[in-house]
């Protein structure tokens, strides 16, 4: 028997409403757009400048989340003791905050003032409304979504491949190396595709720690922020464009890998 016919009927209902729910209003986005200027309305100067800057800082917060989220997950998933406890929901914390909670709280750590951006000032190094305080933003919000799903993973996984290859005289940094990360690869692969396209989409937390400068901070989300107000019809031909990058990341890189 098959999954499908395993299934009651009645739960055909609420999976359609849900479906529906998703996908109709992008269904009238896509029906107001203006399609004959569509492609002049997103290749304006503005609009290539916001789409190669969120390309850019989305792949720069992406590599920034693997290099700290897959440690952070392993020691999560294989820590033990009170201080894993405390950690672990501080650091899925920003999956509950408001993205503009999240921006004032970067701020007042990396800001002019805050608490580590005063000695950075001095130093002469200013983040905040760069675009590295993009990067730190999209970091901070993407995160804990790869270290939640890498965490899962490796407790699914589990610690016996390790615990073989340590009894047969491995070190811990080739166990790591040799048989760890080769484990968490398929989930690796996919969770970084979704931080990728949860980058490409932070707007609440740049804004509020990097600002809106032309060239400098305004990724698209905020240049379709921008042109609400001033175009209409440009933001909603920019915010079909962002749909469409990605959905196109999601699709090319990780459809295998999430089904």
């Amino acid at each position: 028997m098959s999954r499908a016919a395993a299934l009651p009927r009645w739960i055909y209902v609420p999976a359609a409403a849900g479906a529906v729910f998703v996908v109709l209003p992008l269904v009238a986005m896509a029906a107001k757009v203006d399609w004959p200027r569509f492609f002049a309305l997103i290749t304006s100067d503005s609009s290539r400048t916001a789409l190669l800057l969120s390309l850019r800082t989305a792949a720069s917060s992406t590599t920034l989340c693997l290099v700290l989220g897959v440690p952070m997950a392993l020691v999560l998933a294989r820590g033990e003791g009170w201080p894993v406890r405390v950690v672990r929901p501080l650091i899925l914390l920003p999956l509950v905050l408001p993205p503009v909670v999240g921006g004032l709280a970067l701020l007042y750590a990396f800001g002019k003032l805050g608490l580590l951006g005063h000695y950075l000032d001095a130093a002469g190094i200013q983040i905040a409304f760069s675009t590295t305080a993009v990067v730190l933003a999209q970091t901070f919000v993407s995160l804990p979504y790869l270290v939640i799903a890498l965490e899962g993973a490796a407790r699914s996984a589990g610690e016996g491949y390790e615990t073989v290859a340590t009894t047969l005289g491995a070190r811990p940094t080739t166990v790591w190396w040799r048989v760890t990360l080769p484990l968490l690869a398929p989930g690796l692969v996919s969770e970084a595709v979704l931080a990728f396209a949860r980058a490409l989409g932070e707007f609440g937390a740049t804004l509020t720690f990097a600002g809106s400068r032309a060239g400098v901070t305004r990724t698209l989300p905020l240049e379709i922020y921008v042109q609400r107000e001033s175009d209409p019809d440009a933001a909603v031909a920019l915010s079909l464009l962002l749909v469409i990058v990605a959905a196109a990341v999601v699709i090319s890189l990780g459809a295998r890998r999430l089904r």
